[in-house]
C-alpha cells in the first residue's frame, strides 16, 4: 500500500515535454475566462506533447476549436514561438511575444461587449 511508482522519465535527451510557464497559461486563461462570461467560448483543450504545448477554444464541445494557441519553442529563434490558428487550420498571427499573437481575440472580445 505505501509504495510510490515513480512517472517513467524520458529515455532519449531531447524527448523532453513542452508546457506553458504559470504566467503564460494564467494569461490565456484570464481570456478565456472574459470569452466564456461573454457567452462566446463554452469548452477547451490542452495538448501538452513533445514538439508543442496547444491551447483550444471551442464554440461548442463537438466542433472544432475556433481557436488554437501554440507554443512551439523550436521556432523561437525563427518566426516565433507563439502561432494563434483559426478554425480553418490558417496562421493568423505569429509572435516572439504572447500578447501580441492573442491580440486578434482581445479585439473581438471588445466587439462582442460592445454588441
Amino acid at each position: 500500500m505505501g509504495v510510490v511508482t515513480p512517472f517513467p522519465t524520458p529515455q532519449k535527451p531531447g524527448a523532453v515535454q513542452v508546457g506553458f510557464e504559470r504566467a503564460e497559461l494564467m494569461r490565456i486563461l484570464d481570456l478565456y475566462g472574459r470569452m466564456v462570461a461573454a457567452g462566446h467560448w463554452k469548452d477547451y483543450a490542452m495538448d501538452l506533447g513533445r514538439d508543442a504545448a496547444v491551447f483550444s477554444a471551442f464554440r461548442r464541445t463537438a466542433e472544432r476549436p475556433e481557436f488554437r494557441i501554440e507554443k512551439r519553442p523550436a521556432l523561437r529563434n525563427r518566426q516565433g514561438m507563439w502561432a494563434l490558428i483559426g478554425e480553418a487550420g490558417a496562421v493568423l498571427r505569429r509572435g516572439h511575444e504572447l500578447a501580441p499573437v492573442l491580440a486578434p481575440v482581445e479585439r473581438r472580445l471588445m466587439k462582442l461587449v460592445a454588441d
